[in-house]
């Protein structure tokens, strides 16, 4: 027998994050693109910016073959590390002529990868990465590699760093919040034995 989830946050009803869920107005648009494994994911933060943004867009596929024409002409930026990618905290933020554009794939890497693989001319795309030697506080999943953060972590210090330190730090309230309480499920016994970074 299931518990009864709520329909905006999918978390069962007993620990919905939507009184954590901010609404932040934010001029750089965003647009995550989510791999489809991940929508029914327990840890799903790509939702939690979605809800939290004024101006964001959550996305599911694989395949985004609308996109191509619907972004024609906007200054487009994907925020995935790769050869030539420019990191966000030497980005010019002065306001440009046209609306910015920060696309996000979100999915493990190999996922995110796929995404990239299935629509070329998102891989073509001038790209943003994050600095060096961020931490990310998402404490139950290994991550690849240092710096490597996740979807709602990498989309707040973007945001922060376009837009003004510290502005979009509320988004990081119902991540805190869903990661204790999976910590709070497992019990910490668990977490220490399996998570638990010395």
């Amino acid at each position: 027998m299931s518990r009864d989830r709520c329909p905006r946050c999918l978390r069962p009803q007993s620990h919905c994050l939507c009184p954590l869920i901010p609404h932040l107005d934010n001029r750089t648009r965003v647009l995550i693109l989510q791999h489809p494994d991940e929508v029914r994911h327990a840890l799903n933060t790509a939702r939690l910016a979605a809800f939290g943004l004024s101006n964001a867009e959550l996305r599911v596929g694989e395949r985004f073959a609308e996109l191509e024409s619907e972004l024609a002409g906007a200054e487009a930026w994907l925020l995935f590390p790769g050869e030539g990618a420019r990191c966000v905290d030497g980005l010019d933020t002065a306001a440009g002529a046209g609306e910015r554009l920060l696309i996000v794939p979100d999915g493990t890497w190999r996922k995110a990868r796929r995404i990239l693989h299935c629509n070329p001319w998102l891989a073509a795309l001038p790209r943003l990465s994050l600095p060096d030697g961020l931490v990310s506080r998402y404490r139950l999943r290994k991550a690849p590699g240092p710096g490597a953060l996740s979807t709602v972590e990498a989309i707040v210090h973007c945001l922060n760093a376009l837009e003004g330190a510290g502005r979009f730090d509320a988004l990081l309230r119902p991540f805190e919040a869903l990661i204790d309480a999976q910590i709070a499920a497992m019990g910490e016994d668990t977490y220490r034995r399996n998570h638990l970074r010395e």
